[in-house]
């Protein structure tokens, strides 16, 4: 009855906290609501009009949500890359970003879900999922084990820090002996989320371009190049703008981690190239197409060039040691990071899949402005998330937000 009491109590100081704040915090959040509203109206249009208001059709099934998907079910995994060193491994320097990485996670997770849901055409679509009221198909389906990972962990990703926040709003050091299994759990499991996503896409047999061995452990790399770096630009503007300060050893060993995944990642992306370029056969088609066109469609053309472009750039710098202390060249080496995998893991992964399409013709797709628009509503929301659980969160860890027990007289 008293921990219920406690909660309420952080609910509600909670919500004070994420209203506060300054005009420039006020700015911020308004801008996240403008397009989460127009967002909403965009999937106003689509729930009205159906999916034909999108660019998919019947042969590029999948599009701009299905890639949002794939590339956040990494971002939320990449906060293994802190919870791992912080709570098992006792590595302090992670200390005060591990609850940011964890924050992100969940943020990301609930991304995640939202983009399935609109693919869907709508939430009413969902109930074919509900064990009982439609077709589960567990286990045989890769399709239900990634809705029982994703949920699993986002459930790991709210109760343990929860469960630290509790502690600390209270004043008091949590007990590792209850959190730490959670910890482990977490670890392994998002390893899972990641492979499992990649394991729907691999397990096609009838699209070559995804029927890769080399598809899982390069999502993991990917992920875990992708998914730190997003944390180091949201740990940079945390240091910029609050009095949460983070120690520059937390980049510097983050900025590492980026770095060593970074070139794992490249290396299997040289692979890949090799592998379908080395000796063509019509399986490669999806690859001649994405990287150099056919039959003179070239729309994903740019994408994938742009991505490796700035992939490389960015590796390139990061593996500078000179260069990866730097602050400045730290950030923008993140942010082409981070850009170039986002658009490689959406347009240049999942769109080729389909293309060509059964009876080799070659049906181009390109996101319409719903999609566009629903997509970009979506990240807002992340955002508008992760910008709530951070304040909460850095409330807590600084000692502005502590728990009042009210004494009556």
């Amino acid at each position: 009855m008293k921990q219920l009491k406690i909660f309420r109590s952080l609910v509600t100081n909670g919500i004070k906290t994420a209203l506060q704040g300054n005009s420039l915090y006020h700015v911020w959040m308004g801008f996240l609501t403008f397009f989460m509203l127009l967002g909403a109206f965009c999937f106003y249009i689509q729930l009205r009009d159906g999916l034909i208001v999108t660019g998919m059709h019947n042969h590029v099934s999948w599009g701009l949500y299905i890639s949002n998907f794939t590339f956040l079910v990494g971002v939320a995994a990449a906060a293994v890359m802190l919870v791992l060193p912080t709570y098992v491994l006792k590595e302090m320097d992670f200390s005060k970003a591990v609850l940011i990485g964890e924050g992100m996670a969940v943020a990301a997770l609930i991304m995640c879900l939202a983009f399935v849901t609109v693919d869907l055409g709508g939430p009413i679509r969902a109930w074919h999922l509900i064990p009982g009221l439609g077709v589960f198909n567990w286990p045989n389906s890769m399709l239900a084990w990634d809705v029982i990972v994703l949920n699993g962990y986002l459930f790991i990703n709210i109760t343990v820090p929860l469960y630290i926040l509790m502690c600390r709003y209270q004043g008091k050091e949590p007990n590792k002996n209850f959190y730490l299994p959670g910890v482990l759990i977490s670890v392994f499991w998002a390893v899972g989320i990641h492979l499992v996503t990649a394991f729907l896409y691999a397990g096609l047999p009838a699209r070559p371009h995804w029927n890769n061995a080399l598809l899982g452990p390069r999502f993991l790399a990917s992920a875990f190049a992708a998914g730190p770096a997003l944390i180091v630009i949201a740990l940079a503007v945390i240091n910029r703008f609050t009095s949460y300060k983070i120690d520059d050893n937390t980049f510097r060993k983050l900025a590492l981690v980026i770095t060593v995944a970074a070139q794992i990642n490249i290396i299997m992306l040289g692979s890949e190239i090799f592998k379908e370029f080395y000796w063509p056969t019509h399986h490669g088609s999806s690859a001649m197409y994405l990287f150099f066109g056919l039959h003179g469609k070239n729309a994903l053309v740019p994408y994938i060039w742009t991505a490796i472009g700035l992939s490389f750039t960015a590796t390139a710098i990061l593996s500078l040691h000179k260069l990866r202390n730097n602050k400045a060249w730290l950030y923008l080496a993140c942010v082409m990071l981070f850009t170039g995998i986002w658009i490689e893991k959406g347009m240049g992964l999942i769109i080729p899949g389909f293309i060509p399409e059964a009876w080799g013709n070659i049906v181009e797709y390109a996101p319409t402005w719903i999609e566009i628009g629903v997509t970009g509503g979506i990240w807002a929301m992340g955002a508008f998330i992760f910008s709530l659980l951070a304040k909460v969160a850095i409330g807590i860890e600084t000692g502005t937000l502590r728990y009042q027990e009210k004494i009556s007289v």
